[in-house]
């Protein structure tokens, strides 16, 4: 009887995003709501457990969003997005330019959202392709696969924060192997898939000659550097980072403990990151700073709503009782919980199109089960975020941006879009496997 209130409301969801293009926040809290009288809760308990719910996750990331966005606007306005993807490319030479603009997508997509990011780097794509011979969708598929990988794993985006909190998972760490996982992830599923499939998949892109290629060496003073940018986005993820390893080489000094725990925390993090990126590219900016700023907040309000939704339907999954049933039944055919982590998000993720909403639902869904199971709340986070990668259908916004904005057909973004993000995402979880192999030995994934 659970999983057929699930399953029904999961497809209620869908159809209410995609048949009657419901605003996933309204669709998410009415479908809450129904799973909770199907599933026989008592009326308070519902309307209790959406508002805990969504509480709980904005308590967990709302300021990190408020502020991931903030930063991502900054470098927007300030060219620094494309510069970034002008450093690749003269560091890494235009004969790997796909390897180039899939790097720049990992790390441009940490504080810029996935649509605007690609609507940005596709244009450099277009004109990489004309100039060097390479087929177009080499680089859509390596841009998209980058861009959607960082997107899904790599703090401080909304997702993989909201599981890091949600599974009570060590920041630092999470951050150290979301990296380690999300650059051969995204490699393998954005580069080598591409190079391997092209002429089979775009024979007609394939064969055009390449014209000698010069990339500007020279930087535009009027736009803020892509060493700039790439320190900026670094910045907060440094002191995160630095925030654990002082408090734990230097247990004892009790003044170092606190002032690099406070650094160290995720909203302080950011918050130092942003005032230092409002000062660093200040000059840049070719309009005011409130103006900015007031963008920022109005692309944050949406983000909020349906990432608190996410919160609220998983937290009623719970406390029907489904999520325990999933998890029971999955152990009774001995399917291990960092699989499950990945099996359940790609369902979630296939289902319904938003990755946030698979990453957040799946995340509330596994956490009680966690720590009962002995399991690393790192790697099962991790595990989580690779199933929301991948299989990118006709629901999901992101795949109609890459449709319109490379000009493909609906099954040439099949094959590029939805199956390299398919590959990245078990890359991805093979990674971590591996990593789970060596569990003891790893810190920080006890």
């Amino acid at each position: 009887m659970l999983m057929a209130v699930f399953l029904l409301g999961i497809v209620l969801l869908m159809l209410m995003i995609i048949k009657f293009k419901v605003n996933p926040f309204l669709a998410l809290i009415f479908t809450s709501i129904v799973i909770g009288f199907g599933a026989g809760l008592p009326a308070t308990d519902i309307s209790s457990g959406i508002a805990s719910g969504f509480g709980s996750t904005m308590t967990s990331i709302g300021i990190v969003i408020a502020l991931g966005i903030i930063l991502g606007q900054l470098l927007y306005e300030t060219g620094g997005t494309e510069e970034i993807a002008n450093l690749a490319l003269r560091k890494i030479g235009v004969k790997n330019s796909p390897l180039a603009m899939c790097i720049t997508g990992v790390i441009v997509a940490i504080p810029v959202y996935f649509d605007a990011a690609f609507v940005i780097l596709v244009s450099i794509a277009k004109q990489l392709s004309k100039k060097t011979g390479i087929p177009f969708a080499r680089f859509v598929t390596a841009l998209g696969v980058g861009l959607i990988v960082a997107h899904c794993a790599v703090i401080p985006t909304p997702g993989p924060m909201a599981v890091a909190g949600t599974v009570d998972a060590d920041i630092a760490p999470f951050v150290f192997y979301s990296l380690v996982v999300s650059f051969p992830a995204a490699i393998v599923g954005g580069v080598v898939y591409s190079k391997l499939t092209v002429n089979k998949f775009f024979p007609e892109q394939c064969g055009h000659e390449a014209e000698d290629v010069e990339i500007n060496s020279e930087k535009d003073p009027s736009r803020c550097s892509g060493e700039l940018a790439v320190g900026l986005i670094l910045l907060p993820i440094i002191l995160i980072l630095a925030g654990t390893v002082v408090t734990s080489v230097a247990p004892d000094n009790e003044m170092l403990k606190m002032v690099f725990g406070f650094i160290g925390d995720k909203n302080i993090a950011l918050f130092i990151g942003v005032i230092v990126a409002m000062f660093a590219v200040k000059k840049y900016l070719k309009r005011p700073m409130d103006d900015v700023l007031t963008e920022a907040a109005g692309q944050a309000g949406m983000v909020f709503l349906i990432t608190g939704a996410g919160g609220s339907f998983g937290a009623i999954i719970n406390a029907t009782g489904i999520g325990d049933y999933i998890v029971n039944t999955m152990q009774n055919f001995n399917v291990p919980l960092i699989l499950l982590g990945f099996i359940l998000s790609q369902i979630l993720r296939a289902a319904q199109g938003s990755a946030t909403v698979a990453l957040v639902t799946t995340s509330a869904i596994l956490a009680p089960s966690i720590t009962s199971m002995g399991a690393s709340p790192v790697l099962v986070g991790l595990a989580i975020c690779c199933g929301s990668i991948g299989l990118s259908l006709p629901n999901d916004s992101g795949f109609w941006v890459i449709n319109r904005f490379s000009g493909f057909s609906f099954s040439q973004t099949l094959k590029s879009w939805t199956i390299g993000g398919l590959v990245a995402g078990i890359t991805g979880l093979i990674v971590v496997l591996i990593l789970s192999m060596f569990q003891g030995v790893l810190p920080g994934l006890m």
